[in-house]
């Protein structure tokens, strides 16, 4: 089964995510063994979050890298921020009242310049229709010296264990997808996007060219995984 991703990126997108909400967090630790947890923790000490700091959890999803912040540094500001209402909806099932909810377009963000301290996202990138616009907003969005962290797919540089991981991303997951939520195709997508979107170095160079600085990554899983960073520069 082939996936458009060229025209009405965002609206498919929208409609996957609102079909697979309610089996969304089993399914990550299904794909993952289990490893998207520890990913998590790792983006939330890589955020170096301070009391009171205010945080964006940027395409939330289910907000479980909100709910990790929150669980690191209790004192924080949190709000979570999705597109999807359904993934929220799923989401403020199981966080604390401290977590705060919005609606949001990561390419038009209905934020104030200089509103957060620290940005996060979790599987956002891949997804925007216009990844330099989503980069720029969020730096816009960032008080200066604020730090960006991403958790994303990462094209897999090739390796013996290429055939193994092209196996499980085309024929292991869309059938745990198609299994646990009936919806197939949203688990083709999956490797579809990934496949589709940037190396790691490729992405670093973008959220430069966005205007951070003391860019980084790490690729996890096999290569297939990466968390990058950068900060907003001071005056």
């Amino acid at each position: 089964m082939k996936v458009d991703l060229s025209a009405s990126k965002g609206a498919y997108v929208q409609d996957v995510f609102t079909r697979i909400a309610p089996h969304y967090d089993l399914m990550n630790r299904l794909m993952t063994g289990g490893q998207d947890i520890a990913w998590r923790k790792e983006v939330i000490r890589r955020a170096r979050l301070n009391s009171g700091d205010r945080l964006l959890d940027l395409g939330a999803g289910t907000g479980d890298l909100a709910r990790e912040a929150l669980h690191q540094q209790p004192s924080i500001h949190a709000l979570a921020a999705d597109f999807t209402l359904e993934m929220m909806r799923v989401g403020a099932k199981h966080s604390p009242a401290s977590l705060r909810w919005s609606c949001a377009d990561a390419q038009s963000l209905p934020f104030a310049d200089e509103s957060f301290d620290v940005i996060i996202s979790g599987f956002l990138l891949r997804n925007v229709a216009d990844l330099p616009l989503a980069l720029r907003e969020q730096r816009r969005v960032l008080k200066p010296g604020g730090r960006l962290v991403s958790l994303d797919t990462t094209r897999p540089q090739p390796s013996l264990l290429t055939p193994a991981i092209r196996f499980h991303m085309h024929h292991v997951i869309p059938f745990l997808g198609n299994l646990l939520t009936g919806s197939r195709d949203a688990y083709v997508y999956l490797p579809t996007s990934s496949e589709h979107f940037l190396l790691a170095e490729d992405l670093q160079a973008q959220i430069q060219s966005a205007g951070f600085q003391q860019t980084g990554f790490q690729r996890r899983m096999f290569g297939t995984i990466a968390i990058h960073w950068g900060m907003k520069p001071a005056p």
